[in-house]
């Protein structure tokens, strides 16, 4: 990727997750679960009702669906067309979903909240894929697009100390 799309991971630009978000229509997620307790599951439903075509990936749960799409085993099964794929998978397996990410033609790699592995993330970058670590674009699309206001997230201004007046 040329170094003027070099992106610092530890602190995003607003612009860049937006330009994401409204560039993608269609997510891959790997790790979806069946289980609607899951943040996999409630993730996906959320990014359905926002118009995003979700497509669960999950080889332990091929034959069932979720909201009505089949499960896939893995990407490489993936017919379809991916833009984003966003895993709930341990980081550790990162660097492999980058690879087959970029073989399916996805745009976005995306790690969910407390995923990092810059080795994948440059695996990633360096074939021209964008990167997000450590983020959801549940929360991210809420707190973008008017759903979700940033004050009080990471700001201190919630917590369960009472306020001094």
């Amino acid at each position: 990727m040329p170094d003027s799309f070099i992106v610092n991971h530890d602190n995003y630009t607003d612009n860049y997750i937006r330009d994401i978000l409204r560039s993608v229509h269609s997510i891959a997620i790997v790790g979806a679960s069946i289980n609607w307790k899951r943040p996999s599951n409630f993730v996906m439903k959320y990014l359905i009702q926002k118009g995003y075509r979700v497509i669960p990936v999950n080889k332990n749960s091929v034959g069932d669906q979720i909201y009505g799409r089949n499960i896939y085993p893995d990407l490489s099964s993936v017919k379809e067309t991916v833009d984003m794929v966003d895993i709930f998978r341990p980081s550790k397996e990162a660097p492999q979903l980058a690879e087959n990410s970029i073989l399916i033609g996805a745009k976005v790699f995306w790690m969910q909240l407390e995923l990092r592995n810059d080795r994948a993330a440059k695996i990633a970058e360096d074939a021209g894929v964008k990167v997000v670590m450590n983020r959801c674009p549940k929360i991210e699309y809420a707190r973008l697009f008017g759903e979700l206001g940033w004050s009080g997230f990471n700001t201190g201004v919630i917590s369960v100390k009472k306020r001094r007046t």
